[in-house]
């Protein structure tokens, strides 16, 4: 490749990995240059069989790359292929600049402190060679890999994580789902309030400039002498007007859900939105103990089995193992998800609990509720559709925003997903707290009517789990 085919001031070297994660991303660098490597491409080669979303993604690069090639002379790839012709199939993209493959072998000199000819070593071989031919270019190697990121600084290489997939800079500014109000809120947007009821429900409507900054299900409360709690129903950014309605009190002893009440005030206002035939979404983020599982667990029981609003609950979790793995399970895929599936069985217990009818009370109502209880494997959900069920996806938050996109889609008519994680726990390769899917979902989700999100904060498990939680 010669000096002069390089047309941009910036070339961006992928690594394998970027592919791999997203097959678009060979046009997500607008008006700059891309350059793979070789040995990418023999990567790409060897992981391209199987059913995993790594080999789709790998399998839908090779497509992409192949109808960029398409009727190209070896003349032509040698000056760089455009990208702007395919990234016209996505507005978004706004991709201009050049695909470049390396086409010939590159004398590259690296240090024999990285010995062997790994294909790490191989890629920054290539980059350090592309950065002696072309000096005025500002070269960049952007991979996902953070060994290879330190490895490219020792020798001198500017390299880059791969941030196109990053839903927000910082996670500290992940949507809360939940507002508390001024203490002068009622004096400066209750001039002009309207409030009234209708079955058996208290409504208000309200004007003020805070109302822009509300979206749709949005909880806003206020403590003190006169406190509220209630929920954004209706926006009118424009005319600066909502219509909220005050939340039901789960935290009534009287008022249970499968015989649990809530605990705290993000709790009731889980369990207000998982109650609520007219949201199809909810997403609950928050750490261990705070009592997702078990509300979600609770909300789906007494829609199912007492409300009849749904035909059954299916749950499915992605199946990371926290230590070593325990290896092929045998079974049905039923069975084979038993094992992934403990916080199922220990909410369970707590919710099977019965003051009467001893053990053959609790015997017949374990059976009853888990004839209603389906477990899923993630592998097999492609291609399906879900009609009025209470789906549950357990530790969302170790989910690409593809698949979580892959599993939401499967629901039907009459279908609800609650999806359930903690951010702070994320046990997939390559994800981090501002590229999980779990935090795509509830970005994206949360302008829509038909959704809600409550970050659960104080732990309800033991005393025990509620300090390790903060202090270890």
């Amino acid at each position: 490749m010669a000096k002069k085919e390089i047309r941009s001031n910036r070339l961006f070297v992928l690594d394998t990995n970027v592919l791999m994660h997203d097959p678009t991303a060979l046009f997500r660098f607008k008006e700059h240059d891309i350059f793979l490597p070789m040995v990418v491409l023999e990567e790409l080669d060897r992981s391209k069989k199987g059913v995993s979303e790594v080999a789709r993604n790998v399998r839908q690069v090779s497509r992409f790359i192949d109808e960029l090639t398409q009727d190209a002379t070896h003349e032509q790839i040698g000056q760089g292929l455009p990208l702007h012709a395919q990234s016209l199939a996505d507005a978004s993209f706004h991709a201009s600049g050049r695909l470049f493959f390396q086409t010939r072998a590159m004398a590259a000199q690296i240090p024999e402190t990285l010995p062997g000819s790994t294909p790490d070593n191989t890629i920054l071989a290539t980059a350090l060679a592309l950065q002696g031919e072309h000096p005025d270019a500002d070269l960049t190697l952007v991979s996902k890999d953070i060994n290879l990121r330190i490895k490219a600084a020792v020798l001198g290489l500017h390299a880059e994580d791969y941030f196109n997939d990053q839903v927000l800079d910082d996670v500290s500014l992940l949507y809360s789902g939940m507002a508390e109000l001024p203490a002068d809120f009622w004096e400066s947007h209750g001039r002009e309030m309207e409030s009234w009821q209708e079955s058996g429900r208290t409504y208000y409507r309200v004007s003020g400039p805070l109302v822009v900054q509300w979206h749709p299900n949005q909880f806003i409360y206020r403590d003190g002498d006169t406190p509220i709690q209630a929920i954004v129903l209706e926006l009118d950014h424009q005319a600066e007007t909502a219509v909220i309605e005050l939340l039901d009190d789960y935290l009534h002893p009287r008022h249970t859900v499968w015989g649990i009440n809530a605990r705290n005030r993000e709790q009731n206002f889980a369990l207000n939105l998982l109650l609520d035939p007219e949201v199809d979404f909810v997403s609950l983020v928050g750490a261990a103990g705070t009592g997702k599982t078990l509300l979600t667990l609770a909300a789906g029981l007494a829609q199912t089995l007492e409300d009849n609003l749904y035909k059954e609950i299916i749950m499915t979790r992605v199946t990371i193992p926290v230590g070593e793995d325990i290896g092929f399970l045998p079974g049905t895929e039923e069975e084979k998800m038993t094992p992934w599936m403990g916080a199922l069985m220990d909410n369970l217990e707590v919710l099977t609990r019965t003051e009467g009818g001893g053990d053959w009370g609790r015997a017949a109502t374990n059976d009853v509720i888990q004839n209603r209880i389906k477990l899923r494997s993630l592998n097999f959900m492609r291609g399906r559709t879900f009609l009025n069920r209470f789906i549950i996806l357990d530790e969302a938050q170790n989910l690409t925003s593809k698949q979580m996109k892959t599993l939401i889609t499967r629901a039907g008519p009459g279908s609800k997903v609650v999806a359930l994680g903690n951010i702070a726990q994320i046990d997939t390769p390559y994800l981090t707290e501002t590229t999980s899917g779990l935090t795509y979902v509830v970005d994206r989700f949360r302008h829509w009517t038909h959704s809600g999100h409550v970050t659960l904060t104080r732990g309800e498990r033991s005393r025990l789990a509620d300090y390790a939680s903060r202090h270890l």
